[in-house]
């Protein structure tokens, strides 16, 4: 079984795809951003997941006058004559709709199913940081990622005719299904600009704390939330376990005073309790959650931060 040809083809076909990705990521010129990035976009620049981008824009909508939210319910206002972006009214007109006519209804219960948001809400929001001149496509057309793909049929074909049905011709199958696959699902792709990763950058964009949301179906009354950390004798490292009834994020001067960091946070009710009890989370924590999450942890109770993991429950 000769595989010279095969490797050949193989190996063309890995530099052609370097050097077209080397090619798109070259800087472009770029003029300064046309306008303020709304909060959504920032988040998406960020990293933040779909569900964080929709609860951002709600809180910008609401600071619109477009509709109101009190502790967990979201209810709407009068429609206003002020334009919208096109994934303001994206949000909006699923809002209404799952509110069918009701005078509020709880935010959880408002939340698009995870596809519907990255079918619509996260492509009207990259379009619009690609207006500001925040981010910018890989590809300046289909035709790349459509040629790189059809590519593959080249090493494909070289391998099965010389190897068969064996290993290498089953790997090369596989290789290439998903490579053609990845290459046509992420389209003409989606680069940050030097003025988006400005923006994207932690702590970068002041945290507004009102924009942060709660969940009362806990039981929580949403009043009083207790301090992380405690003096108090005990063991170094507890179990707990309840729902995600708020998070937020505090700013502090670093040791230096020369610079700040960014310190995330978020409250957990057992259910039962009169208050949330609040703990130190890892920024990658603190993305992963959303209130309303049950979670179960391993604290650390005299320092007041999560040590890790251990179940994480979605129930919307």
């Amino acid at each position: 079984m000769d595989l010279v040809w095969p490797v050949t083809a193989w190996a063309l076909w890995a530099a052609t795809l370097a050097a077209a990705f080397k090619l798109s990521s070259r800087e472009r010129p770029q003029g300064a951003p046309r306008h303020e990035a709304p909060e959504p976009v920032v988040e998406l620049l960020r990293g933040m997941r779909a569900q964080d981008v929709f609860h951002s824009t709600l809180f910008e909508l609401e600071r619109r006058g477009c509709l109101t939210i009190e502790e967990d319910r979201l209810s709407l206002v009068s429609p206003r004559e002020e334009p919208l972006l096109p994934y303001e009214r994206w949000v909006l007109d699923r809002v209404a709709a799952r509110l069918g006519g009701k005078p509020y209804a709880p935010v959880m219960a408002l939340m698009p199913e995870g596809a519907e948001l990255d079918g619509g809400l996260v492509p009207l929001v990259q379009q619009t940081a690609i207006d500001l001149g925040l981010a910018r496509r890989r590809w300046p057309t289909m035709i790349v990622p459509v040629l790189l793909a059809a590519g593959l049929v080249v090493p494909w074909y070289a391998t099965v005719s010389a190897a068969g049905l064996s290993w290498p011709g089953m790997i090369a199958t596989m290789v290439s299904f998903v490579a053609g696959v990845g290459l046509l699902m992420a389209g003409r792709g989606f680069l940050l600009t030097p003025a988006g990763r400005e923006i994207a950058e932690p702590g970068a964009a002041p945290v507004n704390p009102r924009h942060e949301w709660i969940f009362t179906g806990s039981g929580w009354r949403g009043v009083e939330i207790e301090p992380p950390g405690s003096a108090a004798p005990g063991p170094k490292r507890q179990e707990i376990s309840g729902y995600v009834v708020k998070r937020w994020v505090v700013t502090e001067p670093t040791d230096d005073q020369a610079g700040s960091r960014c310190v995330f946070h978020i409250a957990v009710h057992d259910g039962s309790s009169e208050k949330a009890r609040s703990f130190m989370v890892s920024q990658g924590l603190y993305q992963d959650v959303l209130p309303g999450d049950q979670v179960r942890l391993l604290v650390k109770p005299r320092s007041g931060a999560v040590d890790r993991v251990l179940a994480h429950e979605r129930h919307w």
